[in-house]
């Protein structure tokens, strides 16, 4: 399956000096991309970074922006935000018995794995897009719609007669 957003690189088209790419995403692709991360629309994804290769390992070290519209998690409203971000990815050849569970440390976070001759810069900016995104984007008025929805704020359960039951109970339980 091709990514939504592809833009390959050829590893051996990068010298000893730095690549600069920039990857802009069309009509189709952005909304392929919204489709794909569950946003109500992608208006803007670009990307500008250098590429540098040591060995087999290519880095790329640049900056994406991007205009979104996110469902609110309270009403589903449109949440519109922007992104600006600034990324440092590594790009590491697959090895043999790549299934197998790791465990990652916090710098392997950014760390993309790839097979042959070839890395996808698009896809590499789709992902870091996507993690990007607000897990949980608000509508000004989503308190509103929780409360109505029955659920409580956190200082209504904090400060309220909830509170107080639990403090009733963890007072029984000793």
């Amino acid at each position: 399956m091709t990514p939504e957003l592809s833009r390959p690189v050829r590893i051996d088209a990068l010298g000893e000096g730095a690549l600069r790419i920039t990857v802009e995403a069309d009509a189709g692709e952005r909304a392929a991309l919204a489709k794909r991360f569950g946003l109500v629309s992608l208006d803007r994804l670009t990307s500008d970074a250098e590429l540098r290769r040591e060995g087999d390992v290519i880095f790329a070290e640049g900056r994406i922006r991007a205009a979104v519209a996110q469902p609110c998690v309270a009403s589903g409203e449109p949440v519109a935000a922007e992104v600006d971000e600034l990324f440092t990815l590594k790009f590491v050849r697959e090895t043999e018995g790549a299934g197998e569970e790791i465990e990652l440390d916090a710098e392997d976070f950014d760390t993309i794995a790839y097979v042959g001759n070839m890395i996808d810069m698009g896809e590499a900016v789709a992902e870091t897009l996507a993690l990007s995104l607000d897990p949980f984007p608000r509508a000004p008025d989503a308190d509103v719609v929780l409360k109505e929805a029955g659920v409580l704020s956190e200082d209504e359960v904090v400060n309220g007669p909830f509170a107080a039951l639990k403090g009733l109970k963890d007072k029984l339980a000793k």
